[in-house]
């Protein structure tokens, strides 16, 4: 019984498809349930988990984002008189203009290549994510990520990097992700050991 009620919830979360408007996602990248996407780009081979949200996004290719992930959404003037909506210009949830002024509420966010953010993180509208970063699960992000930077925490901070700098420099000089498929697997049996990886690229 526990079986069947298990395949059940299973089959619930997944008949709540995931709500997606202007935006253009990688026919082989996936969108899980219950996710919403608005003006986000989404590049080849990466994932979004279930119940994330994610406003003006753009996101590279072989990301990895866990579920419950939150990135962008509107910002709200801080050195005005009033930080409400019904203060500048354009629609709001309140369906009330009191002033027209110029305002943008809305920053592209940009995640790179390769990034993995953890269950519940949550990213400022605005930031740049760089190759090969890690955000940690409930990591609140305020500021930008260099590549193949570990952060985590409330507010997030860096903890370390994943490989030294000269290992980083060459990683990104080899731009592995532009790969076509046929290369990715010709290649991939040296995906988990980087040193033999670079190695292996310096010599072509």
């Amino acid at each position: 019984m526990r079986t069947i009620l298990f395949y059940f919830a299973k089959l619930l979360k997944k008949i709540q498809i995931a709500a997606i408007e202007n935006s253009n996602i990688h026919p082989s990248s996936v969108v899980c349930s219950q996710s919403q996407l608005f003006n986000t780009n989404v590049g080849r081979y990466t994932y979004i988990g279930n119940g994330c949200s994610l406003i003006e996004v753009e996101i590279g290719m072989f990301c990895s984002i866990a579920d419950g992930v939150i990135i962008g959404g509107g910002s709200h003037p801080l050195d005005w008189v009033s930080t409400s909506p019904v203060f500048y210009k354009g629609i709001n949830i309140l369906k009330t203009n009191f002033a027209i002024h110029e305002y943008d509420p809305f920053k592209i966010t940009k995640i790179n290549n390769d990034v993995w953010i953890g269950r519940n993180a949550i990213i400022r509208s605005g930031i740049t994510i760089e190759t090969g970063a890690i955000v940690g699960m409930g990591a609140v992000v305020t500021k930008d990520i260099g590549p193949y930077e570990v952060w985590a925490g409330n507010p997030a901070k860096l903890i370390r990097k994943r490989f030294n700098d000269d290992t980083i420099k060459h990683l990104l000089e080899s731009k592995w992700w532009l790969w076509d498929d046929e290369k990715l697997r010709e290649k991939s049996g040296l995906f988990n050991d980087v040193n033999t990886f670079l190695k292996k690229e310096k010599k072509q």
